[in-house]
């Protein structure tokens, strides 16, 4: 890669990665590290191809979405337990229902597969149509459709406490680690 190339590389990374990072968060279950991972893999791909790319951001949001397919189509791989992270110094009524939306959406989209997961981050978080993820899943809008209804179907009951908590109130507070995933159809 030639220095206006790497340069270019650089000026991207600066000022997409934390909004990529958020992605990768999410495709990864809520486990920070592995979106770390899933992201710098990603990078690492791009930058070898960074010449030829006509749009950066689509291009390493698709490898994201391919690499976290890749991962749940192995037939083999390791399982890591996340614990809790310790909790925020004192903040106020609005930040803790935030924090608290965010805990147990992160809980209860880490209890669903990959798959779903991967179905919900798309549609819900990217705001993508079904044909879109159907085309990037590599499967038919059909599948698509009926993934998100099991899905959510699963959400509300491995986490009926999100149904009690108001979207709402959560947007009105800046959240810092990623914003809410709506899970109601």
């Amino acid at each position: 890669m030639n220095a206006e190339g790497l340069e270019s590389f650089r000026d991207f990374v600066d000022s997409r990665s934390s909004a990529l990072l958020k992605t990768a968060v999410l495709l990864s279950g809520g486990d920070r590290h592995a979106g770390e991972d899933l992201l710098q893999n990603a990078l690492v791909k791009a930058a070898g191809r960074w010449q030829r790319i006509d749009e950066p951001e689509a291009y390493v949001r698709r490898i994201l979405y391919r690499q976290q397919v890749s991962r749940w189509r192995l037939k083999w791989h390791r399982r890591e337990v996340s614990v809790a992270e310790p909790p925020e110094a004192d903040v106020g009524a609005d930040a803790a229902s935030a924090a608290e939306l965010r805990l147990v959406m992160r809980a209860a989209l880490s209890r669903l597969t990959a798959r779903q997961r991967t179905v919900l981050v798309l549609r819900y978080f990217e705001d993508l149509p079904e044909a879109d993820v159907a085309r990037l899943l590599g499967c038919s809008v059909g599948t698509v459709r009926s993934t998100t209804h099991r899905s959510l179907a699963r959400l509300r009951v491995l986490a009926p406490e999100l149904a009690a908590l108001s979207l709402a109130d959560v947007e009105r507070q800046p959240s810092r680690d990623y914003s809410p995933v709506e899970v109601r159809p």
